[in-house]
């Protein structure tokens, strides 16, 4: 205990000490300059009743059913696929986790590059080939955030990827082979034996996918600012219009601190309904 007292404290300060203070900021009306005014839940009262909560929350729901959709079965899919390769396969490996290592900002200005709605744009002149578009991407309400999805399931597929190919060696080959010779085809084989052995993973990046996703902010900052017409606009993205555009901290940690109990409620309830399928 003495020889972890030193980053327990660390920990305290720098972690826990964050999250205290924001609990009592959500208390305050202040803008970090003027004498602080202690007005209890009247930040809370005023994001509840805030019409931009209410669509910020109906985005980023909207974000995090399609990341779902797309985002999730992609890097396993990947992931299933090198697995299979040999000789070359830590160069395969290597292409699929470079997009994690490229900063986001960098990332983000080159796909909007792509995202250029002219017809001269990189995506337009693609389609525009087999006769399809020009697309507004970025500059409609309705293609705003599944354009927004395809990068950031670019962005972010690398760390699954490598994550699911570390699960993958614990599959015993035997299993393959005895599935194989008992007639199993590819998908019946990964239906019945890889599937059942990554269960308990599978169930883990879900729940932190679900808990990213929901805290979505880089990508509509810098790809729309939240446009066009508040279609991208989520909730830390709200946060942080409230806090620095707004100069209203008070309402800006009110909004964190129910969006921190709402994940809270969302893993509780996942952990429960899913607490006995990763030892089945």
């Amino acid at each position: 205990m003495l020889f972890a007292l030193p980053v327990l404290l660390v920990f305290l300060v720098f972690s826990w000490g964050p999250i205290v203070k924001g609990l009592v900021m959500s208390l305050q009306q202040t803008n970090l300059i003027d004498p602080v005014k202690w007005v209890g839940l009247e930040n809370f009262r005023y994001v509840l009743s805030d019409p931009a909560v209410g669509q910020a929350s109906l985005n980023t729901l909207w974000f995090t059913l399609l990341a779902l959709l797309f985002g999730f079965p992609v890097p396993l899919l990947l992931a299933m696929f090198l697995s299979e390769l040999r000789g070359r396969s830590w160069l395969y490996s290597t292409l699929a986790y470079l997009p994690v290592i490229t900063p986001p900002v960098v990332a983000i200005l080159l796909w909007r590059f792509f995202y250029d709605p002219s017809p001269g744009g990189m995506f337009n002149s693609i389609l525009g080939s087999v006769g399809l578009g020009p697309f507004l991407w970025l500059d409609s309400p309705s293609s705003a955030m599944p354009s927004i999805v395809l990068e950031a399931t670019w962005a972010g597929a690398g760390n699954a990827v490598i994550i699911y190919l570390a699960a993958l060696t614990s599959v015993r080959t035997d299993l393959y082979e005895a599935a194989e010779l008992d007639g199993a085809g590819v998908v019946r084989r990964v239906w019945h034996v890889m599937l059942p052995h990554l269960r308990s993973v599978l169930l883990l990046m879900l729940l932190l996918q679900i808990i990213g996703t929901m805290q979505l902010f880089t990508e509509p900052l810098l790809f729309t600012g939240g446009g066009p017409q508040g279609a991208t606009t989520t909730i830390l993205l709200l946060i942080y219009n409230y806090a620095f555009v707004n100069g209203d901290y008070g309402a800006a940690t009110a909004l964190s601190v129910l969006l921190a109990l709402a994940l809270a409620v969302v893993s509780a309830v996942f952990q429960l309904a899913t607490r006995g399928w990763s030892t089945e």
